[in-house]
């Protein structure tokens, strides 16, 4: 046999990508042994080699084999099918091919492809019925040398460029397609001739010469041919087109993507931006989202389509470029986007229609009128050539318009491109909808919570005095966090710090009612733990009120229920500083040393829930030690385990030092909350201060009606003194009434205290426990007109109770007196 029929024996075994090639020799004993024999039937190399075919077959067909052999020297081969046995005995049904290969130095041998078949029924498979199957496969197939050059291959892989197989012959891939990037395919066939693993499910995505402005996609999948000694002849490869495949898999990526990228905040701008960044690059090359200016105010837009005359106000609410940025074509966030009246964009905003257009005039004027030079830019200039603008809408209300440009990519939007454009912009819609529904509702709570919260903190010469507020995150909404301070008589503070569950205008207006009741129990001078019953009874009160009017359910839902508090005085003349606590964190004080312990305060039930009653704590601040109130969202919410680690991050932060009480209290906040929190926080800090003995006169009184004379005389000897002589009279007048009330109406003792503070206040205690009342006598009325006459030449007065007694005040201004 010449040279040329062996080489066209040797390759008959390659019609059949899977055979399993095994070596004879003229007696049917196994010559040459590959390592896909040995996958196939468990035995090694050195177990196979020399043993007679008959031996790896079942009984029935080993008796076969003479007559095989004889049939192959008469007819020069023989196809059919034979049961063999694996090592372990598993019987295996084969096809088998075998073809006689004659070595150039010596006898015949035999050539026996073996391909392994499942239940495969017991005919023969010919030579020209494999060749039909090859030829006429509609996946291509090739086979290279170990050059990677073209041996073989069939009609099919004609489609996929390169010509027909007689062209191919002798050459490579990066020879017959060079616009092909036929270096990683090379390099995925190197890696099987040199591993011999299969490579299996290999994607390339490129741009196929017969289309070069389309995209294409191919699954390939590299198989090693080798020789009867398990040397690599070369590279048997399929391809199959998954073009349609790849894209639908690309969308539905897309898609997945802006379900997980778009809506992630509130923030009208943002969930545009999100739009834009998701789009490119993997839909367009460009994206601009312009929104109707009443949008981003959070107002209602007209519903159905825009009226067909007036200008559309639209603002730029997001984009995004492939590129760094495309000259005279974007506009800066928040900026106006002024459009013709009869551009698309104006067009698809007024009609809620989606456009598209596969080849822009070149020569066409940009939509957008933001010219530099006082020249419009052509698309040309701008290298925009394919444009789809797709209107935002929900609920049926148009929101703005979305416009998609391709530049780089050369391949123009097609109807399914539209088809993604729009789900996108929809689910964008619902988002961008969404938040402007609660940019409305949350800044009509801020305006109702800033409201009513302090809008400047009081004058007063007790507490130096510093407060944060943060709200909470959009997602959370808006929370029901405050904090006030409140001038009480003789010179005293209270410090109140407190938070209302739930979110949003119901919780911003409860915070408001609950203010306001402090505020007005805080003037009737009760103690700490006073004024918490008192909330208490009014909450759980208003919510039984609440359960009748709108039901059990709605009434479960009742917004102070369960709200926190921490109600504080100090008092700077003594130092002294009581408080109580319903539901909220205990205050951390900061010693002048810089040292931090935090208050052992105990705890009462929230607001309204009910429970023991409140107590109180009294403790003495040293002048310059700091009080920080707050709210539990100023400190991470978890278990009782982890108390003790928020108060250490909160002592860690208290103890950095820092130029002004207000910097202190930005750094904790700074420190321990992000910018977008879960929760309201409200943080107060005051630094006390101590009035001097300067500042403060007392005198303890007989209860002889002679000694309102010496009081006076003694209260106007301390103003000449203080240089408050023009303040002489009337606080002669106000002690003379004061104390001869205490005489005539009280038991006990008697005591005088002058304080200057910003105000001159005059204080007498006794010890009775009944409030003096005013009256408004008749002309005839011989008394009764003290309390009038005190009322009447004075700011302020009231009588607030002690332990021991009464203390009945009066107050007159030294920073604007009143005639």
């Amino acid at each position: 046999m010449g040279t040329h029929e062996e080489r066209g024996v040797a390759r008959q075994g390659f019609d059949v990508a899977d055979a399993v090639p095994v070596l004879l020799d003229a007696r049917g004993r196994v010559a040459g042994w590959t390592r896909d024999a040995q996958r196939l039937l468990a035995y090694a190399a050195s177990e196979a080699v020399g043993r007679s075919a008959a031996e790896l077959l079942s009984a029935e067909d080993a008796g076969r084999v003479p007559e095989l052999i004889e049939r192959c020297r008469a007819d020069g081969g023989w196809a059919g099918l034979l049961t063999a046995l694996r090592r372990d005995g598993l019987p295996v049904r084969l096809m088998v091919r075998i073809t006689a290969a004659l070595d150039n130095q010596g006898p015949s041998r035999w050539l026996a492809l073996l391909s392994e078949l499942d239940e495969a029924p017991g005919w023969d498979m010919s030579r020209a019925v494999l060749e039909q199957m090859v030829a006429g496969s509609p996946v291509g197939i090739a086979i290279v040398d170990t050059d990677l050059r073209y041996v073989w291959s069939n009609s099919a892989l004609a489609q996929y460029g390169g010509g027909p197989p007689t062209r191919r012959l002798g050459l490579r891939l990066a020879d017959i397609q060079p616009g092909l990037d036929a270096e990683s395919i090379e390099a995925q066939m190197r890696r099987v001739l040199t591993t011999g693993e299969p490579i299996v499910g290999y994607e390339h995505v490129g741009h196929a010469r017969s289309a070069p402005l389309r995209e294409t996609a191919h699954m390939m999948s590299f198989t090693r041919l080798d020789d009867g000694q398990g040397h690599p002849m070369g590279v048997y490869y399929t391809v199959e087109d998954i073009t349609d495949r790849h894209r639908a898999r690309q969308r539905l990526a897309l898609l997945d993507r802006a379900g997980e990228h778009i809506g992630r905040s509130l923030d009208i701008t943002r969930t545009a931006q999100e739009l834009a960044d998701v789009a490119v690059p993997g839909l367009a090359d460009l994206v601009t989202v312009d929104l109707l200016e009443s949008v981003l105010r959070g107002g209602e837009p007209t519903a159905g389509p825009l009226r067909d005359t007036g200008p559309v106000p639209l603002r730029r609410a997001g984009h995004r470029s492939a590129t760094a940025r495309v000259p005279e074509a974007v506009v800066d966030i928040g900026e106006v986007v002024t459009y013709p009246a009869d551009s698309p964009p104006i067009r698809c905003l007024r009609t809620a229609s989606s456009w598209r257009e596969e080849r822009l005039d070149p020569l066409g004027k940009a939509w957008t009128q933001h010219a530099r030079g006082g020249r419009a830019a052509i698309f040309l200039e701008l290298g925009l050539h394919s444009v789809m603008i797709v209107p935002i809408r929900a609920r049926g209300v148009t929101l703005g318009v979305t416009t998609f440009f391709r530049r780089h990519r050369q391949e123009s939007f097609e109807e399914d491109d539209l088809n993604l454009a729009e789900d996108l912009v929809s689910r964008a819609a619902v988002c961008v909808d969404n938040a402007r529904r609660y940019t409305r509702e949350r800044d009509a709570a801020l305006v109702l919570q800033r409201s009513l919260l302090p809008h400047q903190l009081p004058e007063q010469d007790a507490l130096e005095v510093s407060a944060c507020y943060r709200p909470a995150d959009e997602l959370t909404g808006l929370g029901g966090d405050w904090y006030d301070v409140i001038p009480l008589s003789g010179a005293r503070v209270a410090l109140v710090v407190g938070e209302v569950p739930g979110h949003g205008i119901d919780a911003a207006a409860a915070m408001g009612r609950l203010r306001t009741a402090v505020r007005t129990l805080a003037l009737l001078d009760l103690p700490p733990e006073e004024v918490l019953a008192h909330l208490d009874d009014l909450v759980a009160r208003s919510a039984r009120e609440e359960a009748v009017q709108m039901g059990a359910e709605e009434a479960a839902i009742a917004q102070s229920v369960g709200s926190g508090c921490v109600y504080v005085i100090y008092d700077p003349v003594d130092g002294q500083c009581t408080m109580a606590a319903a539901g909220h964190p205990a205050p951390a004080v900061v010693r002048p040393d810089g040292g931090v312990t935090f208050v052992d305060l105990p705890q009462g039930a929230p607001l309204g829930v009910g429970g023991p009653p409140f107590e109180s704590v009294e403790l003495a601040l040293p002048a310059d030690s700091t009080l920080a109130l707050h709210t539990d969202g100023l400190l991470a919410r978890g278990d009782d385990w982890a108390i003790d680690a928020d108060r250490d991050r909160l002592r860690a932060v208290l103890e950095r030092r820092a130029d002004s009480l207000d910097l202190r209290c930005r750094t904790v906040v700074d420190a321990l909350v992000p910018d977008r929190p879960h929760d309201d926080v409200a943080l107060l800090m005051a630094r006390t201060r101590l009035l001097g003995t300067d500042q403060v006169a007392d005198w303890d009184l007989p209860t002889d009606p002679a000694a309102v004379a010496d009081a006076r005389k003694t209260a106007a000897r301390q103003l000449s003194e203080w240089g408050l002589e023009e303040f002489a009279f009337t606080t002669e007048l106000v002690v003379s009434e004061l104390v001869t009330n205490a005489i005539r109406y009280a038991t006990g003792p008697i005591r005088l205290r002058l304080i200057r503070e910003r105000a001159l206040i005059c204080e007498v205690f006794d010890g009775g426990a009944t409030a003096p009342h005013l009256r408004h006598p008749r002309t005839t009325d011989e008394g009764g007109r003290g309390l009038l006459l005190v009322s009447q030449f004075t700011q302020r007065w009231g009588t607030r109770f002690v332990p021991e007694g009464k203390i009945i005040w009066a107050e007159q201004s030294l920073t604007d007196p009143s005639p």
